[in-house]
């Protein structure tokens, strides 16, 4: 048997699923939220990388689902109870939402912060539970799950790494 793991890269404004024993990975989140949809019984996760918090901030024409909090959670629930997950056994970890650019306190520059604040939203709306979270500060992160152990990798820039 095969038991070598593939590492699944998820990019920015994506998601991916993936199967133990392979990995899914992304890198580059400073403002933008790293989302963890996982099953640990049947070792299956997906991972959105998400950049705003409302998809009413973006043109309605040719929307990309998962660029948005509210509406990339609910497509990765979707995608993963199509893998045949009971959407009631989900739970979460995520990490990003850094406030890259320190200009006040104006909310439209709060990108960070206004990305957790929605993922939590959608996650409590869709009672699936935040098991773990590195959220905040303002260093960019690259972050790992392995949903055979159901870790979550994450390494800070200038901060070294962490497992959660």
């Amino acid at each position: 048997m095969n038991n070598s793991k593939t590492v699944v890269r998820v990019g920015i404004a994506d998601m991916k699923i993936v199967k133990a024993p392979n990995i899914i990975k992304t890198s580059g989140l400073g403002s933008c939220v790293g989302v963890v949809l996982y099953d640990e019984v049947k070792m299956i996760a997906g991972l959105l990388h998400v950049m705003l918090p409302d998809s009413n901030l973006g043109r309605l024409d040719n929307v990309n689902v998962a660029k948005f909090a509210d509406t990339g959670i609910h497509s990765l629930v979707e995608l993963l109870v199509a893998e045949g997950i009971n959407p009631l056994s989900l739970k979460s970890k995520i990490a990003g939402g850094a406030q890259m650019f320190q200009f006040g306190t104006n909310d439209t520059i709060r990108i960070g912060p206004r990305n957790v604040e929605a993922v939590k939203m959608m996650l409590d709306r869709l009672s699936i539970p935040i098991m773990a979270e590195d959220t905040g500060g303002s260093s960019g992160r690259t972050i790992q799950f392995d949903p055979k152990t159901g870790k979550l990798s994450i390494r800070t820039v200038n901060k070294g790494f962490k497992e959660i």
